[in-house]
């Protein structure tokens, strides 16, 4: 009921993740990204307590592969579990448990995983992986290009709901963290429309906590 993509961008050092579901707050339970250590996504029967697991291996300096298989071991049924993660030198790992629901598959690619789990079709994640590397931009760019290729090759078996974007850059706080809870329409083109809206001030909004006396103005009534 889920697909997804972790990836890193080699340029800016960025990590991020990019989420969707029939489920409702995917991005709440599934995507997970912490700066200058990785992104990893706990999807299908969520567990979400592995997600910072992975983190924590990834941050005690441990590859990809290292931490995804921490958190296989430490797992109560990782049978029903599908992890993705992507670590600081961009290398992958993926792991599909065999009661991960219907149609599920995964795909690599530089600097990114995909998987999901009740596709259409098995193509979708290697969709996702060919969108993104054909992308240009920033991260965010690349993710929501990624998750738009997935979408278009069929995406889930019956329709999404909610969708995330999370990206981690120098501080400990998300860089952006853009989510659609639950809607009716298609909530990968809710969050595509809220990163455009909020790509041009994500910068500004670091610098508002760093040094609040350069911040530039939020251009509501009354703000000089």
């Amino acid at each position: 009921m889920t697909f997804s993509i972790v990836a890193r961008c080699a340029q800016s050092g960025q990590f991020g993740v990019a989420i969707a579901s029939s489920s409702p707050a995917v991005a709440a339970r599934c995507a997970f990204a912490q700066a200058g250590v990785g992104a990893v996504a706990s999807q299908n029967v969520t567990n979400p307590a592995l997600g910072p697991l992975m983190l924590k291996a990834l941050a005690a300096g441990k590859g990809a592969q290292a931490a995804v298989d921490a958190a296989v071991a430490q797992d109560v049924a990782p049978d029903y579990r599908q992890l993705l993660a992507v670590d600081g030198a961009g290398q992958t790992a993926i792991h599909s448990g065999a009661q991960a629901l219907g149609i599920w598959t995964s795909a690599r690619g530089t600097d990114c995983a995909s998987g999901g789990n009740l596709l259409a079709n098995d193509g979708v994640p290697a969709a996702i992986v060919s969108g993104f590397e054909a992308a240009t931009g920033a991260l965010g760019d690349r993710l929501i290009a990624a998750m738009l290729a997935g979408l278009a090759a069929g995406g889930e078996a019956g329709p999404v709901h909610s969708a995330g974007l999370l990206i981690a850059d120098r501080q400990a706080w998300p860089y952006a963290e853009l989510r659609c809870d639950w809607t009716e329409e298609c909530p990968i083109s809710a969050i595509a429309t809220a990163w455009q809206v909020y790509k041009p001030q994500a910068a500004d909004y670091v610098t508002r906590a760093l040094r609040p006396d350069a911040a530039p103005s939020y251009g509501v009534p009354g703000d000089e």
